[in-house]
This record gives C-alpha cells, structure tokens and sequence, in this order.
C-alpha cells in the first residue's frame, strides 16, 4: 500500500519526541517535508587530497595518521587534534566537544576528515571536520556523491542521511506527474549531470505551484469588500504645499497610481520599489492622508523599533501640522503607555498608528482599519501580514521596499501584486563615491575619519559581528568600538548593536542624528531605515562577508544631505574571486536594480529578498539565481494550468503540483 506523503514524520522508525521537535526546527513535520528536505550540495569522497598539496579555502577529503591532541585555551576552549601523512601536518580543530571524542581521537589511529581547509594562526586546519576513525589503514575511499543537507544544532548529517535512505524503503504514490522518484533520486544519486537536469524540471514545478498561489491570491483579493477611498478634503494638496521638498517626477506617478487604487472597493495590495534613499515614505503619507480624510485609521509596519521611530519622526512631521495624531506602539513600552495608546486607538482618536510586531497582538484593536501599510516586507512572513490585514475590513496594503527585485524575478515573486517603481532619486542627493581598500589599510582609514571628524561631519563605522569569535576571522563591533575609542579620544564615539535593549538603541541613534556622537560603531542593524544627513563616510569591515544588496543598502544610509560622501569597503587579503566582483560591482554603481541583477548572478536570491531572515520565499529546489530564465515558462505554463477545464488531465496536473509544492512550506505559499 503505498505511504500517504502527508503524513507524520513519526512512521519513520527512530523518530520519537525529541528528534520530532528537532526536525520541526527544520520545518520536517511530514514524510513529504523531509522528502523535500534535499541536500544543498554534494561532496565528492572519491579522492584523497595528500596535506602537501592543501590550500586555504580548499574542501577536501584528507587521511592521515594521529600524531596527538590537546586542549587549548584561546577565546573559547577548543579541542586540537594534530594529524600528519608524512608531507605536511594538519589541524582538526573542535570547538564543541566531549571526552567520548576525546578518546576516540587518540594517537597512533588513522582519521578520515572532510571539511574547508583554513588558516586558524599561522597553522593550516579544518574546523569541525565530518570525520572516521580507523585502528587498521582503511581500504580505498568508495565512488560516492555524499548528500549535505541543510540541518540544525542536535541534528548531525548522518543522522540526517540515515533519515532520508529510509524513505528509499517506502511505497511512493507514482501517479502522473508525481515528483516522488525525482525527489528520492536527489537524496542519492550517481550522476551530477542528472542532478542538474531532475532539478530543473522540479523548479520549474515548484515556482508554477508558486505562481498559481499568487495568482489564486490575487484572484481571491478581487472578491474581497474593502472601504473605498476617493479624493475628498485635500488635506494632500495641504501637505503638498507644505514640504519642504518638492517631489519627483517617479514619487507623483507612483502617489497617483496608489491614490487611483484606493479609490476602488476591491483591497489594493500595491509593492512600491524604491531604491535606498528614494523617497518611498512620503508616499506612504500620502496614502494614509486619504484613508484619515474618510474617518479611518491606518496602520505602519516597520521590522525593527530603529525603522519604526524613524517613521514616527517623518510622520508627525508631515501630518500633524494637518491636524492628524500619529503614534508609536513598540513592545519596550511601558504597561501604562501602551494601555493609553491602545485605549486612543480603539476609540479612533490615533489615526495613524506605527509599530513593529507589536501590531499583531490580539489587544490591538482598530476603531476602523483601511489601510495597512507595511515597510521592508520580506522580513515579515505572510502569515504576519495576514494577520494585520484580518483587524480591518479587508484593508487596502501598501507594502514597501527598498530592496530592488531584478526585473527577471518581479512578475513572478509577486504576481498577486501590482507593482510601482520610484526609479530616480531626490534633487539634491551626492552621489556617493565607493572604494575598496585591503585591512592593512586600517590606519590609512582612521586618518580620514579623523579629519572627516574634525571638519564637523558624522561616519559610520560598521561590522558583520557583535563580539569577536574563534570561527569566523572578522573584526567585531565590538573590537572596532574599543580600537577606535583608544585612537581617537578626541571624538565622541557610540556602539550600536542588535541585542542592546529596543529603547537603548532608538536612545543612541537619536543622539548619533542629534550630533551628540560623532561616530557610530555597529552591526549592519543600520542597514535599514537610518537618516543622518549630516553623515557623509562609511567603513564597512569584512565587506567580503556581505551581499550586494546588504551592501547597497548600508551604503544609502550616507549621501542623504548636500555633502559629498564616500564608502570604503575593507576586505581580508585573500578575498575570492566572486567577493572581488562583488565588491567591484559596488564600487562602478550606485544602481539598485543593476546591482540586486549581480547579486543574483553572483550569490543567488537569498540576501537579495531577504528570505534568510523570513523565509518568505524560501524554495525548496528553486535557485532564483540558476533558474531566472525559467520565468517566461512559468507564467506561460502557469497561465495555461489555471485556465484548464476543470476534468481535464491539466486540471490534474496542477493539483499534484499543488499538493506536493504548495503545501510545502505554508510560510510562503498560504492562500
């Protein structure tokens, strides 16, 4: 009989309560999500690499024999097993260990290590290798392509690889069009070139199961009741006349576009791009003066309480002047604030509303909700999204981005949308000069910011780490704060970093915009949402270490006033040939779009939608980045299925893909 693909994780044999939760971490919570769990690479084991011809940043399988172990001290303590092959030695470095392994390490045995070859001081060593130990030499290595998967900490990869060899030994459905073979094939195959052809054709399944959802989504949307929002007082005309700015060309287009959509009965879901600095803000208040003009409320949703001050400081800017109250609800308020700005926004007296997750608390509750308008959104997964949406009548959404999405991707990614662009940058922005210098050149650095410094203006320097580590050679915030503090105690300096207290943070960042610090150390926590004018230089520490997109975005928290600004990305010697074009492509342009397509060439989708920290679009087999071409297919293919008569073999067809793709990670697929 064969195995029902939705059901438990638990028929696997060895899966009882403890391994079920690990695996949940992971999103395992049926037989068809480790079925889909594939492997994110493959090792080759076939061949032994002699340790005189290993090179830092190589991956390879060594052999060799013991020579001892100890334990040693440095900023954490770590086991240190020395093994030699008679041409060289190398180092297997443990940084989480027990006695067991202790004792299995011991001299005079042969290990097999596998693992990235790097430089930890001045000796050659594989940090946490996957290794085998042997009492006799062991025969030679088997022919194998060895599954890597994606795991969590209590789940190591052979337990993993036991896990997925037993779905080998169930009865899969094999129905027309079920992808089951295929999946199993990947688990374990014998041929790379296959491993390429099988994956494209699931991709391209996966992203038509996407697609249909979307598209199902927007579909749904148009049923939908929301409160129509026609032109009525022109209190817009009002904020207009009083900025102090006048808006570009792109920012009237896209304002017209949205104001024309909130207008209409059916909810808007609009995705404004801007590039960083754009001026995608006050088209937001644009918006929310229409819904306040009707006697509703409108709702700002920022990811970090850093962005959501910020919004609160345009807002009340730009809209009590109109006779309009705006107001902050984060989750560091006190009891007795909160309880009063809930109260004010039950009653209606809070017209705009602006707040980070705090919004989705059940105690907040809207006198009348017409418009949710939600900033950086893929670091919010639909199902926060949704459940905003649910405290108003089906509420018009207005969601922003400063991330640009490659015009490849665009249709796809957000077929359930409409899109607006704000292709061009307020009158007045410097453009913002980029250099690359190597980490020796430190000194040379802290020289200019010193002099920067002194003429009256601000910088920022930033780090890809809180506090320094044993496993990744970079300088921390941390570190840079202490290093910077002791050479330039002239300046006032500041330390900025993401587990500092939510009202610490918002405190520092208003005393580094009032020009109480001169320099700012942090994390790239301000990579998002930040506006100093007065700050004309960046440093950015292991720049190597980021995406284009990350980068493009830590950069645009300078050049925002009438001074002429500079970014210098500093990089470990060494750097690969992909970090160099990286960095390169930084350095020749400052556009979003151009940028975010060589992210997607150079690195995949991953840091340009931001699904590492949402899993918004977290696929399962889809890389954006390999399989953008496969676009036009999918909207083709995609179109045709939705269209099929419903008993037609079509109409089957997507129900399958529907069954084994859309059900797979609810996180970004649910209707």
């Amino acid at each position: 009989m064969a195995v029902d693909p939705q059901g438990s994780i638990t028929q696997l044999k060895g899966v009882g309560p403890k391994l079920q939760e690990t695996l949940e971490r992971l999103g395992i919570y049926r037989l068809l999500d480790l079925l889909i769990h594939l492997p994110s690479r493959y090792q080759d084991r076939s061949q032994l690499t002699p340790l005189s011809e290993l090179r830092a940043g190589d991956e390879c399988f060594v052999e060799g024999e013991i020579m001892g172990s100890k334990i040693t001290f440095g900023r954490s303590r770590s086991l240190e097993v020395l093994v030699s092959d008679g041409s060289r030695d190398l180092r297997l470095r443990f940084f989480h260990f027990n006695k067991s392994q202790q004792r299995i390490l011991a001299a005079g045995r042969t290990v097999r290590a596998f693992g990235t070859v790097a430089f930890i001081g001045r000796n050659l060593a594989i940090a946490h290798p996957e290794y085998q130990v042997f009492d006799e030499p062991p025969p030679p290595p088997k022919a194998e392509l060895v599954p890597i998967y994606p795991t969590t900490q209590g789940l190591g990869q052979a337990r993993l690889r036991n896990l997925t060899k037993a779905l080998q030994h169930l009865d899969w459905p094999n129905a027309p069009g079920t992808p089951f073979a295929q999946l199993l094939y990947l688990h374990q195959p014998d041929d790379l070139g296959r491993i390429d052809e099988i994956s494209q054709g699931l991709a391209l399944d996966e992203l038509c199961a996407y697609y249909v959802v979307m598209k199902r989504r927007a579909l749904k949307r148009r049923k939908e009741q929301a409160i129509g929002l026609p032109q009525k007082d022109g209190l817009g005309r009002k904020l207009l006349d009083n900025l102090a700015f006048e808006l570009t060309r792109a920012q009237q287009r896209v304002v017209r576009e949205t104001l024309l959509d909130l207008q209409q009965n059916v909810p808007m879901l609009r995705l404004v791009q801007g590039d960083v600095g754009s001026g995608k803000t006050i088209v937001a208040a644009f918006a929310a003066i229409r819904s306040v003009e009707h006697g509703c409320q409108t709702a700002v949703m920022a990811p970090t309480e850093l962005l959501a001050e910020q919004h609160q400081l345009n807002f009340r800017q730009w809209l009590e002047p109109l006779g309009i109250r705006v107001a902050l609800l984060t989750g560091q308020m006190t009891a007795k604030s909160q309880r009063q700005t809930l109260a004010a926004v039950g009653n209606g007296d809070i017209q705009v509303l602006i707040g980070t997750h705090a919004l989705f608390q059940d105690k907040v509750v809207f006198h009348k909700l017409a418009l949710a308008i939600i900033d950086e959104q893929h670091r919010f997964g639909v199902h926060q999204r949704m459940a905003l949406q649910s405290k108003g009548l089906s509420p018009h959404q207005l969601v922003m981005t400063a991330t640009p999405i490659p015009r490849t991707l665009t249709m796809t990614l957000y077929a359930d949308m409409d899109v607006s662009v704000i292709d061009e940058l307020p009158k007045g922005r410097q453009p913002i000069t980029t250099h690359t210098a190597a980490q020796p050149n430190r000194p040379e650095l802290i020289e200019r910011v010193s002099r920067v410094l002194s003429q009256g203006q601000q910088a920022y320097w930033v780090c890809t780490l809180i506090e320094p580590s044993d496993e990744i050679d970079a300088l921390a915030a941390e570190e840079a704060f202490a290093m910077l503090s002791q050479q330039l105690p002239q300046f006032r300096i500041a330390l900025l970093h993401g587990r500092m207290k939510g009202e610490d943070k918002v405190e520092v960042m208003r005393a580094f915009k009032a020009g109480e610090y001169q320099l700012l150390v942090a994390t790239t926590v301000v990579e998002v949402g930040v506006d100093v004018p007065n700050a004309t230089h960046m440093f950015i520490e292991n720049a190597e270490r980021l995406g284009l997109a990350q980068l493009h975005q830590l950069r645009g928290r300078v050049g925002r006033g009438s001074l002429a600004s500079r970014c210098f990305l500093l990089f470990k010697p060494g750097v690969s040939q992909t970090g160099q074009q990286r960095l390169n492509a930084l350095r020749e342009s400052q556009d979003g779009f151009y940028l975010a397509e060589q992210d997607l060439k150079l690195r995949g989708p991953g840091d340009i939608l931001g699904t590492r920290q949402s899993g918004e679009q977290s696929f399962r087999i889809a890389d954006l980045g390999e399989h953008a071409h496969l676009m036009p297919q999918v909207i083709k293919r995609s179109e045709a299925l939705l269209n099929a008569p419903s008993q037609s073999a079509d109409a089957a067809y997507l129900e399958v893909l529907l069954n084994t793709w859309a059900s797979a990670d609810t996180q970004h697929l649910s209707v």
